[in-house]
């Protein structure tokens, strides 16, 4: 898998996040965002979705089964820029 656009997310995901006191090593890329995982919430989906829109020029639905999936994991995340990307 692309190791650098899961490295580029997790980035992103601290930044737009203000997670100073992570790393990105520290996140795990198979791991769930939201509640168990990184128990990220629906104010940091928002965020974090206005952040890939910007990055990567993304259309997100915000209430769609398949924007939900795409967060599920970094790796999901990437794997859908991966294919946006391709598009």
């Amino acid at each position: 898998m692309n190791e650098a656009l899961e490295l580029e997310i997790k980035n992103l995901l601290i930044e737009s996040l203000n997670l100073e006191d992570m790393a990105p090593a520290d996140i795990d890329t198979e791991a769930p965002l939201f509640v168990e995982g990184l128990g990220l919430d629906s104010i940091d989906a928002l965020e974090l979705g206005l952040a890939l829109q910007k990055r990567y020029g993304l259309t997100l639905s915000a209430d769609s089964a398949e924007t939900r999936q795409h967060f599920r994991s970094i790796r999901a995340l990437a794997q859908f820029v991966a294919g946006a990307r391709k598009a």
